[in-house]
């Protein structure tokens, strides 16, 4: 306390910031493949949200940075702080201590929705409220990616953090020199929902730090262009198919279309998938879903399917050793829910 006196009031913020579900494309969106071409991603923010809390620390405690997440920190100086992304995120704005900050998920930390970014985004959301600012969904995403590519040299895309910031159901292209042109998928609320309504999501059971997976798949871009060549074609495909649609969702062919690029991405690493992801994936099938997929990099976390209404018993029952997590469309990216109106 620089006046020996406490302040009447202490400024709170609180962020709310979606996960992510992607269609067709991952993969695409690392520098090593877009830089020589171009890369596509095509995604859902979903109602899974990461929430982020900011506030002045109060002068009565003792140490001037505390973070909350699945550890605490309590710390003196922003360099001494071991989580990454706050780090840097404190340093990149140059947040002056004292400051509070508190983070809490939906899902757990590293299941392939997109939780890191999702922080990125939320925290930095927060922050830039916390000194006054309103900032753009667009310049949000740049930052994150800066943050966590550029300074933390994490080997992963961009899909994540501009999924976070932007919400709704997005056609990503990601364009040599960082540029990234963002299309909204054109779906009436109807179809929405009919694909919302026929999506399942299964939880593994299994976390895995998605840095690994992503630096291999990296190091083969060389040897495996064409397989992501065709990733991103099917990511531009699904996005004429929903723009096509005239009323209904075809199931059966997203479906098919998710199965392809599982197919595909698969082949991107070694350890992309494990024997207990394939015998889920393939009694799913035999019950009846149309199609699907491993959300995120691989490894573990959820794995999402394409099953008609009238077959999803089916399924749930193949999988009665997995956790469901229903999921809607969340049109809105990271949002400032505390002060309202903010």
């Amino acid at each position: 306390m620089a006046d020996g006196s406490l302040r009447r009031h202490s400024p709170l913020i609180v962020t709310r910031t979606p996960l992510r579900i992607s269609f067709a494309g991952g993969g695409t969106d690392l520098p090593a493949f877009y830089e020589t071409g171009y890369g596509a991603v095509l995604s859902s923010a979903i109602n899974r949200y990461v929430y982020v809390t900011v506030k002045r620390h109060s002068e009565l405690f003792f140490e001037p940075i505390r973070l909350n997440y699945s550890r605490s920190e309590e710390v003196d100086h922003v360099d001494e702080l071991e989580n990454n992304i706050a780090r840097e995120c404190l340093k990149f704005l140059e947040i002056e201590p004292p400051i509070y900050i508190s983070t809490v998920g939906d899902v757990p930390a590293s299941t392939g929705l997109g939780g890191s970014s999702a922080f990125a985004v939320g925290l930095l959301n927060a922050l830039h409220a916390y000194r006054g600012e309103r900032v753009s969904a667009g310049q949000l995403a740049e930052e994150a990616s800066h943050i966590e590519i550029d300074i933390l040299q994490e080997p992963i895309g961009k899909q994540d953090q501009y999924a976070a910031a932007y919400g709704g159901i997005n056609f990503f292209r990601f364009e040599p020199g960082n540029r990234v042109a963002v299309q909204h998928q054109r779906l009436g609320r109807e179809q929405r929902q009919e694909l919302f309504d026929s999506i399942m999501l299964f939880w593994t059971g299994h976390q895995r730090d998605a840095s690994g997976v992503l630096a291999e798949q990296s190091r083969n871009t060389q040897e495996k262009l064409v397989q992501l060549v065709a990733m991103r074609d099917q990511a531009g495909e699904l996005h004429e198919l929903f723009n096509a649609t005239n009323g209904r969702v075809d199931v059966a062919g997203v479906g098919r279309m998710l199965s392809e690029g599982w197919e595909l991405k698969r082949g991107l690493a070694s350890s992309i998938t494990t024997s207990h992801i394939d015998a889920w994936y393939t009694r799913a099938l035999e019950a009846g879903a149309a199609g699907g997929k491993l959300c995120g990099a691989g490894g573990g976390g959820f794995l999402l399917f394409l099953v008609a209404p009238e077959h999803q018993a089916a399924v749930r029952a193949a999988l009665a050793d997995m956790t469901e997590l229903p999921v809607e469309p969340e049109s809105h990216g990271s949002a400032i829910i505390f002060p309202a109106g903010t």
